[in-house]
């Protein structure tokens, strides 16, 4: 082997165990994990609004008059599918309040037009409106899961970003903390909104108008499984 080949071979093998040692492999491994994990709650609320139509045209068809209330799910659908939010701008905390408000909007529209189908026994007993709520069920379990595994992948990686010796490597290259997801309590995080409905009775449901929380007030008509 010639002397020029050593050196280079000898100059990449230090280069290598230099950038290894000052934790620029970790956090590049850290970033590829919470970009993964980013499309994955990605890949879930897409999952919910694709549900939405189909929701919707099943409830219409026994809830005509409900107008108000397929109004705000079109408006909240379309403000959800508008806010885009790229592994690129995932360090702009203003861009993931953007993003985080639009879905919120969403899951508090769907709950008022599931708490339509209290008013209407004939819907609840509707075969595709069941699946469609399963579906619907599973999907928020989904979300739960992945913004759960997203906050905590976008803990360990600001935790390297910021932490001595590999927050010199950070600046060096220009990786910035990411934003996450902010949650009023932990409860938040491991459990999923409640979308299903039980025989609750007419005394126990609201009129869509009324509606005013993100949840639905009702009980639960079984166990959510995942679809």
């Amino acid at each position: 082997m010639s002397f020029t080949k050593r050196f280079l071979t000898t100059a990449l093998l230090a280069s290598t165990l230099t950038l290894s040692g000052c934790g620029y492999n970790t956090l590049q491994a850290q970033d590829e994990q919470v970009n993964a994990g980013w499309s994955e709650v990605v890949n879930q609320y897409q999952r919910r609004a694709d549900l939405v139509p189909n929701l919707v045209a099943v409830v219409e068809r026994y809830a005509q008059h409900e107008k108000d209330v397929f109004t705000q799910v079109a408006q909240a659908r379309a403000a959800a599918g508008s806010v885009q939010l790229t592994p690129e701008a995932l360090s702009d905390p203003e861009a993931m309040k953007k993003y985080q408000e639009a879905q919120a909007q969403m899951t508090s529209a769907l709950s008022r037009l599931m708490m339509v189908s209290e008013q209407y026994p004939a819907l609840k007993a509707d075969a595709m409106f069941q699946d469609l709520q399963a579906q619907l069920e599973g999907t928020e379990n989904r979300i739960t899961v992945a913004r759960n595994n997203y906050i905590k992948d976008v803990q360990t990686y600001n935790v390297t970003v910021r932490q001595f010796p590999t927050n010199l490597t950070a600046k060096m290259f220009g990786l910035k903390t990411k934003a996450n997801f902010s949650v009023e309590n932990e409860k938040s995080i491991s459990t999923a909104p409640t979308v299903t409905f039980g025989n609750a009775g007419n005394s126990g449901s609201a009129n869509a108008g009324n509606a005013n929380t993100g949840s639905a007030n009702a009980s639960a008509t079984g166990t959510a499984t995942a679809n």
